[in-house]
């Protein structure tokens, strides 16, 4: 029933935060001589961001209630052969709930930048740059083939680099966000030969028409052994877009960049890795349902990878000090989460913890972000402690995103996450059993560095005073001064953070029945029920939201939480010479941690240089030394040499030519004479 969806009001969508991005970054910048101004800068990128969101909002309605849906080119600019490149929507429930998350948490995040960003000189290009960013993510969520989807998936990857690199005056910026840009570019080289194989043997780039022939796809066979194995043509496939996955959705050993992105500005760390890039690969892999299911060994890739990551990385939040790199390491292990989710044939589940996970992991960013500011840009949480009596807001707000993070029972992430540990739990595939153990594992590892981060900053006797580095610079290079209370954000910061913990709380238990059990994904997600349990499974213990959350409190999740809580309160509330003590007597544990185990070294010492040795032998050697200096320069140095022997021997003298006719007379009856003996 297309015709409820128009599509100049879907055109509408992404362009808006474009025009706001392209108005803010001509007219705004030093580039276009600001001749706008500050106020008007915000004013545009925020209404083209609200345009976007209250259009998606129309949408999601359209969707969910009247069944609407649009698939159809809006615009065909090349053909090559029978292969058509074009810009298209495709507009269903799972399009439509992303437009949502995105533009609603991109508008509460614009919002907040007018705070944050308070005292930067480049105010009005971070706002330029949020906004092309919105515009970026949406045509990657809202197109209806692989061409478009790339160019979106390439852009967030290009503006991403931007605004992780906001401070290009500040050299651990500039490092992390050439980090991003090189670890997405070996994530998309899987990415781009999965999508050129599926074209190579499918001779299209519309999803519709590639799913229609998923089957065919799934009975080739590919010259390839793995393991004594044939390998099927789906799953290199299948392989190749996760690679893709693995490399935005930071899973590892492709995550190295997500930690280091911190060094841009807070805003952008709650849009880039709550709402938007970050989850383009879970969305990806939730759209390319159809071929996924038909290959159980990419599955099993896949829950192996997300198990790692889910697990591990969440082992790497427990020890660090930054409030924001705290968060970092959250975000990692809960995408860890929704990877396994999509491992486990449970799309729908990924698909719902990505939504949930959105509210709860911005507001918890925009809150360590709210902290910073009142904290005069101390961001060590080390040297916080009773931050809750001065800033109010920003204390129960935060509170409720990191209950939601750790998954209490009735608040959004305990539906999405316990959700997730059942659907592995159900999986039939040879590493649900590792994955089962990782996720539940999981559970206590957030709820302990979630409330030692939460205890440490708002609870506690008042340590300000105590840092050895009172006067610091911030991340603007600011000096500040550390002797000063705390002080509650503005109301361009505490509003976003209130709107944002609304849904933290609420929208798991509204939205569980239509999104997981419901007709809401009918159509559009596509699980092989018969090989993959996990979901029909799933379905015949559900019992409502609110029997789920009575249940939750006798399950095992729910008491590792609350152990997790305890032990963080225990060690850091009461008895706080405890961590101290265990470092010490777990150093060598402690050290790999802190060297993240060793990976950035890897890449750094092992990798990068390994590529630029092969690289420079391959130059000196095989370009300079065998391509120019033997085959190119070589050729006509021979050529010369033989000419200038040439030319000595044809002088043109006769009595040269007379004296060589001798000499070979006398060889020839000299040779005669030898041979007759």
């Amino acid at each position: 029933m297309s015709q409820t969806l128009s599509a100049s009001t879907l055109l509408a969508v992404p362009l808006a935060p474009l025009a706001g991005a392209v108005l803010a970054g001509i007219f705004g910048t030093t580039f276009g001589g600001n001749w706008i101004g500050r106020r008007l800068s915000h004013t545009l990128t925020i209404l083209g961001v609200f345009v976007a969101f209250v259009l998606s909002a129309m949408t999601l309605k359209s969707v969910a209630l009247d069944g609407a849906r649009f698939n159809e080119t809006i615009y065909t600019w090349m053909v090559v052969g029978g292969l058509k490149m074009e810009v298209g929507f495709l507009i269903d429930s799972l399009t439509a709930m992303m437009m949502c998350v995105v533009t609603f948490v991109s508008l509460m995040v614009h919002i907040y930048t007018i705070g944050y960003m308070e005292e930067d000189d480049g105010y009005n290009r971070f706002f330029a740059y949020i906004s092309l960013f919105t515009f970026s993510m949406l045509i990657l969520v809202m197109s209806n083939n692989l061409l478009q989807l790339f160019f979106g998936w390439e852009a967030v990857g290009l503006v991403s680099y931007l605004l992780i690199g906001f401070w290009f005056n500040k050299p651990t910026a500039i490092f992390a966000n050439m980090k991003a840009f090189l670890v997405n570019r070996v994530g998309d080289f899987g990415f781009i030969l999965g999508i050129g194989l599926i074209v190579a043997y499918t001779g299209t780039l519309n999803y519709g028409e590639v799913f229609a022939k998923a089957g065919e796809l799934g009975t080739i066979g590919f010259p390839w052994y793995v393991m004594g194995q044939d390998m099927m043509l789906i799953t290199v496939i299948c392989v190749c877009l996760f690679i893709g996955a693995m490399g935005k959705s930071a899973q590892f050993p492709l995550h190295v960049w997500l930690p280091d992105s911190m060094e841009g500005p807070t805003p952008i760390s709650a849009l880039i890795h709550a709402a938007t890039m970050v989850t383009a690969g879970i969305f990806m892999v939730a759209r390319m349902s159809p071929l996924f299911e038909l290959s159980d060994a990419a599955l099993n890739f896949i829950l192996i990878i997300g198990s790692i990551t889910a697990l591990f990385m969440g082992f790497l939040g427990i020890i660090q000090n930054d409030i924001k790199r705290v968060v970092a390491y959250s975000t990692l292990s809960q995408l860890g989460y929704m990877t396994v989710a999509l491992g486990a044939s449970a799309y729908s589940v990924a698909v719902f913890h990505l939504m949930t996970h959105a509210f709860f992991k911005a507001l918890l960013f925009l809150g360590a972000g709210s902290v910073i500011m009142g904290m005069h840009h101390n961001q060590d949480i080390r040297w916080m402690g009773g931050v809750r009596k001065y800033m109010p807001i920003t204390w129960i707000t935060s509170l409720l995103g990191s209950l939601a993070l750790i998954g209490t029972p009735l608040f959004s992430g305990f539906y999405s996450k316990d959700s997730i540990i059942e659907a592995v739990h159900f999986s039939h595939l040879p590493a649900a059993g590792f994955a089962h153990f990782a996720v539940l594992a999981g559970v206590f590892v957030t709820a302990f560095y979630s409330f030692r981060m939460y205890f440490l900053v708002f609870h506690g006797k008042e340590r300000y005073d105590q840092n050895p580095d009172a006067h610091h610079h911030d991340d603007h290079g600011h000096g500040h001064d550390d002797h000063h209370e705390p002080h509650e954000s503005p109301w361009v910061v505490t509003v976003p953070l209130v709107l944002l913990a609304v849904p933290s709380v609420v929208i798991g238990f509204m939205t569980i029945q239509p999104m997981l059990f419901g007709d809401f994904f009918k159509g559009v997600i596509y699980v092989d029920a018969a090989r993959h349990p996990a979901m029909a499974q799933l379905a015949s213990m559900f019992h409502g939201s609110v029997g789920m959350a009575l249940h939750g409190l006798q399950t095992a999740p729910f008491w590792l939480a609350v152990a997790g809580v305890a032990l963080s309160y225990y060690m850091y509330m009461v008895n706080p010479a405890l961590p101290a003590a265990i470092k010490r007597t777990f150093q060598p544990v402690h050290t790999l941690l802190e060297n993240k185990y060793y990976l950035d070294w890897i890449n750094e010492n092992i990798l990068a240089r390994g590529a630029r040795a092969l690289g420079v032998g391959l130059w000196k050697g095989g370009d300079q030394a065998v391509i120019d200096g033997a085959l190119v320069n070589g050729s006509w140095k021979i050529v010369g040499w033989v000419a200038g022997v040439v030319r000595r021997v044809q002088t043109g003298f006769v009595f040269h030519y007379a004296l060589v006719m001798i000499l070979g007379i006398f060889v020839l009856m000299t040779y005669f004479v030898v041979l007759n003996k």
